[in-house]
């Protein structure tokens, strides 16, 4: 029996499989992946060197299943795979808006798992939550836990908090990456290259959420460290503050909640 299949090995199945290897979590010989069509088994074979099937059931033999597939062909392709699925199998989905209870009704497998990664992971940069179903002992849990973190940090939350967890951690990159893109913007309009702008900019983000991990500050001190009195900083901040710059973010996130909660 192999120890983890993906079903299905999109954007986000491809990062956590990087992960695991490039973490030593497993030999490629130990996984095995199936794909809707021959050109992703072709490509993501030659890639990772992993045992691929077209037949998503055959995937579903593993210790630890990863259902990798879109929410919308969850259902279909549950109704594939649960015959094949151990009885000890740990079923570890990454679908927003399918519950622990749903997914075990479908499933009929007594160790479920929800994990909401973000798409970071592809660089080992990942945040992931993490709900544990009740079947889960300790030894699973760890098992998962040294999953998440091969590709990223885990958070173990109550299933409530998955949504708005989500939001957070799971499509603040999108916003981030248009700051980024805005900050270059101005850069370039002032004279600087355009690959410069994204350096700095990039980099000047990057380094911002470090120190905000690894101070242990909190983002107000670490704000107010930057701006000094009638200093350019603040004059900056002034102009966000009257566009409603935090509370347009707070909008924001609270709608992709709303969205993920209608799923």
């Amino acid at each position: 029996m192999h120890k983890i299949g993906f079903v299905g090995c999109g954007n986000m199945g491809r990062a956590m499989l990087s992960g695991v290897l490039s973490a030593g979590l497993c030999e490629p010989g130990d996984i095995i992946v199936s794909a809707r069509t021959q050109k992703t088994l072709d490509a993501v074979h030659e890639e990772f060197g992993v045992n691929v099937a077209s037949n998503n059931g055959d995937a579903a033999k593993a210790e630890m299943v990863i259902l990798a597939v879109k929410p919308q062909m969850y259902e279909s392709v549950i109704a594939e795979v649960a015959p094949s699925l151990s009885s000890e199998a740990i079923v570890v989905s990454i679908a927003p808006g399918k519950t622990l209870s749903w997914l075990a009704e479908k499933t009929g497998a007594k160790k479920i798992v929800r994990l909401m990664p973000n798409t970071p992971a592809a660089i080992g940069c990942g945040m992931t939550s993490v709900a544990y179903g009740d079947g889960l002992d300790d030894a699973d849990k760890a098992r998962v836990m040294a999953f998440v973190q091969s590709f990223g940090e885990g958070e173990v939350l109550s299933e409530h908090l998955f949504d708005a967890a989500t939001a957070v951690a799971g499509c603040s990159p999108a916003y981030v990456y248009m700051f980024i893109e805005a900050l270059a913007d101005a850069g370039v309009a002032e004279g600087l290259k355009r690959p410069q702008a994204y350096q700095l900019a990039a980099q000047g983000v990057l380094g911002a959420a470090k120190l905000v991990l690894e101070s242990g500050k909190h983002p107000g001190q670490l704000k107010d460290e930057v701006c000094s009195p009638s200093g350019s900083t603040i004059r900056g901040l002034e102009v966000l503050e009257k566009g409603a710059f935090r509370g347009t973010v707070i909008d924001a996130l609270r709608t992709t909640i709303e969205k993920a909660r209608a799923l």
